[in-house]
């Protein structure tokens, strides 16, 4: 086998941005430069969910109508977002995204619902951190397409219910328990994205390598898609930490090799657990025995935000059984100590 036949090249169907000699304005870096699938055929992943979709998008094509509210709930970088923006290209509206924060006042929030259009989409990301008073403008707004406005106070309160064009709410969260059941019962689907396997990580290599006109060896994709922790988002990160190590030290070609030592110095081990994840574990077993001891006790050791540990470490640790949460706190499991280079007999995780 040649070369050529090895390596997934960069195809011809999505030309590399002509140099001009002038900065790209914010809009063409990210059309030149976006990984984001724009259909479901370039969807690669979550399969059922991604059917369900499009059975409900056909159906309310067939109706004339707006499909349903939709609750996407999953660990970061799975797919929640470019899911949000398929569903917008499928159904033909406009997407307008912000996330619950953001929403820090009513008016935020209807501000938004009234420039929607007949059919157009709200992506709210991190939906459960909307505050109350906020929601509670989402729960007319999705059930019966209204909000009510109060003007004055006291003796002259008077209401004002104003109409709104139907639009889809789209909401993505992290936590689904700390989303309200009032919100969460207004969503008429409900779907879970879990972490992605090897194979279709392979896949979603070797499309975000060709769109970056970066060679990749079948052994090189294969590595990267075992270290990327299940989540296309590290891939597509790592995939760019390694071309261009590639560019540098190497001669551009992402070969096994090239893959093994970019990784190694970003601190990506043969799991994919990075400095962050190997200094969690570590903690627990230096400083607590391997546990239980509870989430704030090591957020403080580590100096690191509750949150951050909470939605960006601990569910891949928990996916591969390196952790467990119980009643009484964090635990370590031997599986973990093994990796670790501990003997396992500390482990008080059986």
């Amino acid at each position: 086998m040649t070369m050529s036949d090895d390596i997934f090249s960069y195809s011809s169907k999505n030309p590399a941005p002509v140099t001009t000699g002038k900065s790209l304005g914010t809009e063409e870096e990210e059309t030149f430069f976006s990984l984001r699938p724009e259909s479901f055929d370039e969807y690669v992943g979550q399969q059922e969910t991604v059917e369900t979709l499009q059975i409900a998008i056909e159906a309310a094509k067939k109706r004339e109508e707006p499909i349903e509210h939709v609750l996407f709930h999953g660990p970061p970088g799975l797919g929640k977002t470019t899911l949000a923006h398929i569903i917008a290209n499928e159904m033909g509206g406009e997407l307008t995204i912000t996330s619950g924060p953001a929403l820090e006042k009513g008016g935020d929030l209807v501000g938004l619902l009234t420039n929607l259009n007949q059919g157009d989409i709200l992506f709210i990301d991190e939906i459960h951190r909307t505050p109350k008073a906020v929601e509670e403008f989402l729960y007319s707004a999705m059930e019966d397409f209204a909000i009510d406005i109060v003007f004055d106070k006291g003796v002259h309160a008077r209401s004002h219910r104003f109409r709104l064009n139907r639009f889809i709410l789209i909401g993505a969260t992290t936590r689904i328990g700390l989303l309200s059941a009032p919100l969460r019962d207004r969503f008429g689907m409900f779907r879970t994205l879990d972490f992605y396997d090897t194979e279709s990580l392979i896949k979603i290599a070797r499309r975000s390598a060709a769109l970056l006109n970066t060679p990749l060896t079948p052994e090189g994709a294969k590595t990267l898609a075992m270290r990327s922790r299940g989540t296309p988002r590290i891939l597509n990160r790592l995939l760019k930490r390694v071309r261009d190590y590639a560019e540098v030290r190497a001669d551009g070609v992402l070969t096994d090799a090239v893959v093994e030592s970019a990784l190694k110095l970003e601190g990506v081990d043969t799991l994919g657990l990075t400095n962050l994840d190997r200094s969690f574990l570590k903690t627990i077993i230096d400083y607590y025995r391997g546990g239980p001891v509870g989430i704030e006790a090591i957020s403080a050791t580590l100096q690191e935000e509750t949150d951050t540990l909470v939605d960006v470490v601990e569910p891949y640790l928990l996916k591969i059984g390196f952790l467990a949460r119980t009643s009484a706190g964090r635990k370590v499991s031997q599986e973990a100590y093994r990796h670790l280079g501990y003997p396992t007999q500390g482990s008080l995780f059986s």
